[in-house]
């Protein structure tokens, strides 16, 4: 499983005595796999028809399903932005990495995956949404939107300064990443190329190309788009976040074209969206009907920012396979988090529902992985590091949280792999008001906390996928719950949790002992 770190040439010389061995040593160093890392932001398991999408098509991303592994089962730590970016980089918890909610700055000078890879003969590079406000360490070469960054016409940090484009961002950040691959990279070494979309993050502008797409179809809703929330407590009715009151003109696009276009782009805007508006405004709609006309509009832009991540990763495939690079080279994808198509009257995540918990990974090593495979084990993004360093023969180092993956890559047994998972989310009060929480997830059953609440919630997953009812209270489960609260106990004790660090205010309730 594995290997010790390459040698540096003189020691090699002075143990295998000679050129010879010099020579050995760079064999061996080329053939550890090529390392491609695809994140979108956002991007929901069930927006993928690999995944049994029922709105929308990928066809270049279900080709990595097609011809590598699909994650049935993988999900995050910490369902937000930054927190899952430091998570990925570190290997640790939000409590251990330092990073627990958007806004922070992630403290650079920490050992991350990128460090590591670069330690052991890795090209490292970063291109795309960054969003942790630090400057990139650990990288031979990076060039990162600056904060969120937008849709269109970005511009670029790198280490020699910022610079402007002049395009629909998806595409800017693959030129990058093909700049890289074709210019960039010392062919001397293997790379590991961290390729960062910022779609399809809120507020959704789809690009020039894709702008009428749907159209001349209605997008099936979500069976729970009108959920009540009548079982569930206090938290799930004061999050701010449904479709039906809190997205705003800008998320719907009632308003003028945003103000970076260029005079091209603004004339495409206006004749993709003014019209729709017009015949909008003329129809006067209310309530559910209301409610159903926001639903499409949202998640219309939504597909069409996927579309164009499809696409771009696509052009990223194609260059691999044309020039042999796939051969050798492990490409993975996956997104920050899941997210909420209408699931439950809402859109964004954080919550640890399953929409928002569970995010797409698909993994091809041609020749290594089985084309088709599929794994149902639980994993987290809390894996992603050690996994890197596995594929490349890296030491895993003792302080990193999660397990390789690579074991269930290449199809192995792998005894006493995990049961369940823990979550922990901190971002309250905050966008979208979605309470602090805690919980375990296993196979069959989901416990959550809300902390300052003092409220539960029990879900069975088997009988209830959807999550409409929660079960916490109901005496034929009171076995489950104990079993379940024990286990929470295990995994905080395992992952080292500390208390919250941030005070919790409510208004008109009594403040909570952080972590209580």
């Amino acid at each position: 499983m594995y290997r010790l770190p390459l040698l540096g040439p003189i020691v090699v010389l002075i143990a295998l005595g000679g050129f010879a061995g010099l020579v050995l040593a760079e064999a061996k160093a080329d053939e550890r796999p090529n390392i491609l890392f695809i994140m979108a932001d956002d991007h929901a398991s069930h927006a993928l028809s690999c995944y049994g999408s029922r709105i929308n098509r990928t066809p270049h991303l279900d080709r990595l399903a097609k011809e590598g592994m699909m994650f049935t089962n993988c999900f995050v730590t910490n369902s937000i932005c930054g927190p899952s970016r430091a998570v990925i980089l570190t290997g640790k918890y939000s409590h251990l990495n330092g990073f627990y909610r958007n806004g922070q700055t992630f403290d650079g000078s920490q050992q991350t995956v990128a460090k590591l890879l670069r330690r052991a003969g890795y090209q490292t590079a970063m291109i795309g949404k960054w969003h942790l406000r630090s400057t990139p360490t650990g990288f031979d070469y990076w060039a990162v939107l600056i904060g969120q960054g937008p849709y269109y016409n970005p511009r670029i940090r790198t280490a020699q300064g910022v610079k402007r484009y002049t395009g629909y961002t998806t595409d800017v950040i693959t030129d990058l990443a093909l700049d890289f691959l074709q210019n960039r990279w010392d062919r001397k070494r293997p790379f590991f190329l961290m390729y960062h979309h910022k779609a399809p993050h809120r507020n959704w502008q789809p690009g020039p190309k894709h702008l009428t797409l749907y159209d001349d179809r209605q997008i099936p809703e979500p069976d729970n788009l009108f959920d009540d929330y009548a079982t569930r407590g206090t938290a799930a009715r004061e999050a701010t976040m449904r479709v039906a009151d809190h997205l705003n003109a800008n998320d719907l696009k009632l308003g003028p074209p945003p103000r970076n276009l260029t005079p091209e782009q603004k004339q495409a805007w206006r004749r993709a969206y003014e019209p729709k508006n017009r015949r909008f405004r003329q129809a006067k709609l209310q309530g559910k009907e209301l409610v159903r006309w926001k639903y499409q509009r949202y998640i219309k832009d939504y597909l069409r920012c996927i579309a164009s991540v499809d696409e771009n990763v696509g052009r990223v495939l194609d260059y691999l396979d044309r020039t042999g690079l796939a051969k050798n080279t492990v490409v993975i994808y996956t997104s920050d988090q899941g997210f909420y198509l209408g699931d439950h009257g809402w859109f964004d995540k954080r919550f640890m529902y399953e929409e928002s918990l569970r995010t797409p990974l698909l993994v091809r090593w041609p020749g290594k992985i089985p084309a088709g495979s599929v794994c149902d084990k639980l994993v987290l993004n809390l894996d992603f590091a050690e996994t890197f360093l596995d594929l490349a023969g890296a030491p895993i180092p003792k302080d990193m949280q999660g397990v390789s993956l690579k074991p269930l890559l290449l199809g192995r047994q792998v005894p006493g792999w995990r049961k369940s998972i823990y979550y922990h989310y901190y971002e309250y009060p905050g966008a979208h008001m979605v309470h602090r929480h805690y919980g375990v997830r296993t196979e069959r059953y989901k416990l959550i906390y809300f902390y300052g609440l003092k409220e539960w919630e029990l879900y069975d997953l088997k009988n209830d996928p959807r999550e409409m009812k929660n079960l916490y209270g109901d005496p034929r489960y009171a076995q489950v719950v104990e079993e379940l609260k024990q286990e929470l106990q295990r995994l905080r004790k395992h992952y080292q949790v500390t208390p919250d660090p941030f005070p919790y205010p409510i208004k008109g309730r009594k403040r909570q002992a952080p972590g209580s």
